[in-house]
């Protein structure tokens, strides 16, 4: 470490130390950070949760509801990160045409202030205070490429290449690797051939249902998109010269590490107080065995980068933050009849128990739930010769109303847990489908927010003793 990075690092545990002051002091900042990997409903949660929070008529698990006199929205305070589009989201999802928005392709944020009344014997002498919520959006593919921090570039490279084979797209990029000399001199067409095969590996591999598609800038490039950092590609181990193709793909793996993944984590991630970690567990069941321990394993790998715990007065003001409280949310809980809603927590429960207790160890509170952010279906029962069968009615995207059984969970998660984690190719007692419904046409009366399943639940874990 050079002079000017403890130059730097001084600098900003002095603005965190100001920042934190006044905030200990004078107006509370929570800094929630919602992240999830493709499909998990990250953007509805946010746009749910606040519109519940400013409208709170269906949160009555949320016990601090009663203190908010008022809740509006703010300015962010980091003015370099775009502000998440509350407004727009809340349109598409609630409008004469309710859909899906798009989801979460970048960094964004918006801060919710609550004016609430203390509580306690003299609450009413100390007058209402002002208690800030920032919400931090993230994708969780980002998230996933902080595991690579303390991976070399032969270790990516050895992990990715062994479970190719298995994965869509695996076969064409492999091919085109053994065609490729890698020890000729760096042409740049032949590195963005390499690097635009793997990312159609990468893409066809996260619409089959895999979790673990790092690097998440290759499936989210923004800005980035075209540049060198993101111009790579595994390939194996070995000792190339300088200025070969084999050692430039090394050079901007590790570049990519230090310009993209380090400073994602410096200036939004390690601020983060409490964390949301939405899964599509769903999804995954449906995908079937090895996408389910997929996702377990990159669930595992993602809570490594929380620093989870309690951190002591001073390290916090001097901005060595730990998260304090994480929620393992299992979306999409309204696309099953209510009597299954348990079976689902159990086994996001189970799925996540390695995550789980290693945060419950380091002093973090943790919780899992399966929620809906916004309810898209009604119960039905379908008759069938054998008796009724729970099931759950929506809209499709095409304007059709369909009632749908998507199969019965089993009530002991190792059901579902063993066979994925003993490599099992299909599950053996059953399938178990998804259907993909459309928002459903929502007329919002005054003082209520967006129907939900277990929002206010979870509000209350996030934030209920801030309030």
């Amino acid at each position: 470490m050079g002079i000017s990075d403890i130059a730097d690092g001084l600098g900003r545990s002095i603005e965190s130390l100001g920042a934190s002051v006044n905030g200990a002091l004078f107006e509370p900042v929570i800094r929630l950070g919602v992240t999830g990997l493709s499909r998990a409903g990250k953007t509805v949660f946010i746009t749910s949760l606040v519109a519940n929070l400013l409208d709170r008529g269906r949160m009555p698990a949320l016990a601090g509801a009663a203190n908010i006199r008022s809740a509006f929205l703010q300015p962010q305070p980091d003015d370099t990160v775009p502000r998440f589009d509350y407004e727009g989201h809340l349109a598409a999802l609630t409008g004469p045409a309710p859909h899906w928005p798009e989801g979460t392709r970048a960094v964004s944020e918006l801060r919710l202030s609550f004016r609430v009344a203390p509580r306690g014997v003299l609450g009413g002498l100390r007058g209402l205070k002002t208690v800030h919520l920032d919400i931090v959006d993230y994708p969780g593919e980002w998230l996933l490429d902080l595991g690579l921090i303390d991976r070399s570039f032969a270790q990516w490279s050895e992990g990715v290449l062994a479970r190719m084979p298995a994965r869509p797209g695996g076969a064409e990029y492999l091919r085109l690797l053994a065609a490729t000399d890698l020890t000729a001199r760096l042409e740049e067409p032949a590195a963005k051939a390499l690097a635009d095969a793997f990312t159609r590996h990468l893409r066809a591999a996260r619409a089959a249902g895999w979790s673990d598609c790092s690097p998440g800038r290759f499936l989210l490039p923004g800005e980035m998109e075209g540049s060198p950092v993101l111009t790579f590609a595994p390939v194996p181990s070995a000792e190339y010269a300088r200025g070969t193709l084999g050692r430039e793909m090394a050079r901007r793996y590790g570049a990519y590490k230090a310009q993209v993944v380090k400073p994602f984590f410096r200036d939004h991630f390690a601020r983060i107080d409490r964390q949301v970690v939405l899964v599509d567990v769903l999804g995954a069941i449906h995908s079937g065995p090895a996408a389910l321990e997929d996702l377990r394993q990159s669930m595992a790998q993602i809570l490594m980068a929380f620093r989870p715990g309690t951190a002591g007065f001073l390290a916090s003001l001097l901005g060595t933050k730990r998260v304090e409280r994480i929620l393992f949310a299992a979306t999409k809980a309204d696309y099953l009849h209510h009597s299954s809603h348990a079976r689902l927590t159990a086994i996001t429960g189970a799925l996540l128990r390695e995550a789980k207790d290693r945060a419950d160890f380091s002093g973090a509170r943790t919780l899992a739930l399966s929620l809906a952010a916004l309810r898209t279906t009604t119960e039905d029962m379908l008759a069938q010769e054998s008796g009724a069968l729970p099931a759950v009615r929506g809209r499709l995207a095409d304007g059709r109303s369909v009632a749908f059984y998507p199969g019965e969970l089993p009530e002991d998660p190792a059901q579902l847990l063993a066979p994925a984690r003993g490599g099992a190719e299909k599950w053996l007692d059953g399938d178990f489908a998804v259907m993909d419904f459309a928002p459903a046409p929502v007329t919002l009366r005054p003082g209520e927010g967006p129907p939900h399943i277990r929002m206010d639940r979870a509000a209350e874990f996030l934030i209920g003793d801030k309030l």
